[in-house]
């Protein structure tokens, strides 16, 4: 099957499952597995802070930096959009007694700072504390601008603030921006980065901030069932990754590209390839056959999520024959319709 669901999707190389089979492993939540903490140690450095943490998920990850940031009864703010606020069980409210205050994002998937700046409680016991503004780049595929990032370190230093990034796949918003991935983290307090997306990990995410930041974060990860003992199996794969993958994330940005231009020749789509600045790529089915499209696709091998709009993804695991066959097989299907 070729999948074009998501780039979680994405199976261990020939490399990865030799390194996951040979490595060298520990208790972790001793601290004593050396596959991880070489990880750990490698991601700090080159993203630019102080200390990591191998997290199982990025879900885990973007949980943990709430919780290190906020205490009971303390805010966040976050887009409306937000996968910290949609797409995550709700696990800051749930768990960590963090309230979430959304904030519409904008069409380039921004904060307005000035409702930010409105949506901060003032200092009176009626109210929650606000603590922390949490970004995601990309969103939805869209990226950041560094301007605008830079705005938001400001913005957070004259507020007050903690500055947290759900850079699940910050490496694509990095390669779109052509600078290296530090000149988008150095802009915050801490940062989420997805192993197991564009990268092509099969298990795991990272947390990255300060010293001190980190073992709050270690100690509720252990809370919150994360302590993985041997886990250096998987960070093997992980640091590959890390290493490796976003060598080729240009790539999936090129197939993304073809994608959307070959959708968009189609009458039947609604699609702005303009709009494609990542490895994802949105259309909508004019006629409502999204969910009819999805079967037919999976009928030829080929897999895709019937949303509206329909979220197709790219990554290492299709190439630009993939991304042909998709668009032909796209074509075919609406040439049948009545």
């Amino acid at each position: 099957m070729i999948d074009f669901r998501s780039d979680t999707v994405t199976r261990p190389t020939k490399e990865m499952r030799e390194a996951m089979a040979y490595a060298e492993v520990g208790d972790d939540v001793y601290g004593e597995d050396p596959t991880v903490n070489n990880l750990q140690a490698w991601a700090a450095k080159r993203l630019g802070f102080e200390s990591a943490l191998f997290t199982a998920s990025g879900t885990q990850a973007n949980l943990l930096a709430i919780m290190s940031h906020c205490g009971r009864g303390d805010e966040y703010l976050c887009g409306q959009s937000a996968h910290n606020y949609r797409y995550e069980g709700g696990g800051a409210a749930v768990l960590g007694s963090v309230q979430p205050q959304p904030i519409e994002n904008e069409p380039d998937g921004s904060i307005n700072l000035d409702k930010a700046r409105a949506a901060i409680k003032p200092g009176d016991f009626h109210f929650a504390i606000t603590r922390l503004l949490s970004l995601e780049n990309t969103i939805g595929g869209k990226v950041l601008s560094l301007d605008y990032q830079r705005q938001a370190r400001a913005f957070c230093d004259d507020h007050r603030l903690q500055l947290h990034l759900d850079g699940a796949r910050v490496f694509n918003a990095a390669v779109k921006s052509d600078c290296d991935v530090t000149d988008i983290t150095k802009h915050y307090d801490s940062v989420s980065v997805c192993l197991s997306k564009g990268l092509g990990a099969p298990v795991g995410s990272l947390l990255l901030g300060s010293t001190a930041f980190i073992e709050r974060a270690t100690r509720l990860r252990k809370m919150l069932g994360g302590g993985m003992r041997q886990a250096g199996i998987l960070a093997a794969a992980g640091s590959i990754a890390l290493e490796q993958g976003p060598l080729r994330l240009q790539k999936d940005h090129e197939n993304a590209r073809y994608l959307s231009t070959g959708l968009a020749a189609i009458p039947e789509l609604e699609i702005d390839p303009s709009r494609t600045q990542t490895n994802i790529v949105y259309a909508r089915c004019r006629s409502g056959k999204a969910a009819a499209l999805r079967d037919y696709l999976a009928s030829q091998g080929i897999l895709i999520t019937a949303g509206e709009p329909i979220r197709f993804v790219t990554h290492r695991d299709v190439d630009n024959n993939d991304v042909k066959q998709l668009i032909t097989a796209t074509q075919r299907f609406y040439r049948q319709q009545p």
